[in-house]
């Protein structure tokens, strides 16, 4: 116990570095970016007037030294204070609570199927090492891998909308049906929680199609990495030794080789997650999603600095606890890496 709440401090010490990083970092990026906030967010007739010009500049501290705005911004962050939006005109906070769990209403399936379907076929590749079947399940991973995220959702849309007709064009909901009363956020948790069922069928449906973007990008680079971790069990000399006694195919398979090489996935589990939010991007944005790509979008092109820093710090956020959970779960497993 005193090992791993060692573990849990260090780590969160590198956590708080490491956010802290990523508000000097955006920030950065943000301030020598080319373009003016000012010529994002008002008219052409607002811009062009001097006054309005630099009303707005005052409005939102523009007409300070970065060096200033960035202490204001740490001073407001340390009590919990986003800032507001210049598209929305609303808190941060407000706006992340609106869009974070239509994200995570198609992140979190997706990142299950993932992991389901990369082990499942990486064991399968990992077990049947240089056959045809382990050809074809590199081949489509590596196809996958090849493909932007961007490109696969206009595809997918256009195959299974216009084309088959079997998904809707984009949105949380059809036209018919109303959100049910927010609990969670997500829209077909919430109707379970209401008893709606016909709104849980339908927010299903429209959950098919990013759902299946965003599983397919996953699994590609997941399913490299399970192979290889498999392939290394299968190599190690204690399951050499267990083959040798005679020990079953599928009992050296489950009781060992799965539970060895499941182990090093959850490393990559953190950093797949947060890949796989930065993909909700682009796939939010061609299947009107309005999630929290769509939001960062709308964002980036009005330059709005603040709602940018508070999206970078959630995903940050979001890797750091998963990469921590990772941590604690190894730490359990095996004692000896807590004490390194």
């Amino acid at each position: 116990m005193p090992a791993l709440l060692h573990m849990i401090g260090r780590r969160l010490i590198s956590a708080i570095i490491l956010l802290w990083g990523v508000t000097v970092v955006t920030f950065a990026l943000m301030t020598i970016v080319p373009g003016d906030p000012a010529a994002a967010n008002l008219s052409q007739q607002a811009y062009d007037d001097p006054e309005l010009r630099a009303a707005f500049e005052r409005k939102w501290g523009l007409d300070q030294p970065v060096w200033v705005q960035y202490g204001r911004y740490m001073m407001n962050l340390f009590q919990g204070d986003l800032g507001v939006s210049q598209q929305t005109h609303r808190p941060i906070t407000q706006d992340l609570a609106q869009y974070i769990p239509a994200t995570l209403e198609i992140a979190l399936p997706a990142m299950i199927l993932a992991i389901v379907i990369a082990v499942a076929l990486g064991m399968i590749a990992a077990t049947r090492k240089g056959s045809a079947v382990d050809g074809g399940i590199r081949g489509v991973s590596l196809v996958g891998l090849s493909t932007p995220p961007f490109w696969l959702a206009l595809v997918a849309l256009y195959v299974f909308f216009y084309v088959l007709g079997v998904v809707p064009n984009g949105g949380r909901l059809s036209n018919e049906y109303d959100p049910p009363p927010t609990v969670t956020g997500m829209y077909s948790l919430d109707a379970v929680l209401a008893g709606q069922w016909d709104v849980f069928a339908d927010a299903v449906w429209h959950l098919v199609l990013p759902v299946g973007i965003l599983t397919a990008l996953t699994v590609s680079g997941l399913l490299r990495f399970v192979r290889s971790a498999m392939i290394e069990v299968l190599d190690a000399e204690y399951i050499r030794a267990a083959t040798a006694k005679g020990l079953p195919r599928r009992t050296i398979t489950w009781r060992h080789v799965f539970k060895a090489g499941l182990l090093p996935v959850l490393t990559v589990t953190g950093l797949m997650f947060a890949s796989l939010l930065g993909g909700a991007v682009l796939v939010e944005q061609v299947l009107s999603w309005p999630g929290l790509g769509q939001y960062a979008y709308k964002s980036a092109l009005s330059l709005d600095l603040q709602a940018i820093l508070g999206v970078t710090l959630f995903i940050a956020v979001v890797y750091t606890v998963i990469n921590l959970l990772v941590d604690v779960l190894y730490t359990i497993v095996d004692p000896r890496i807590g004490a390194k």
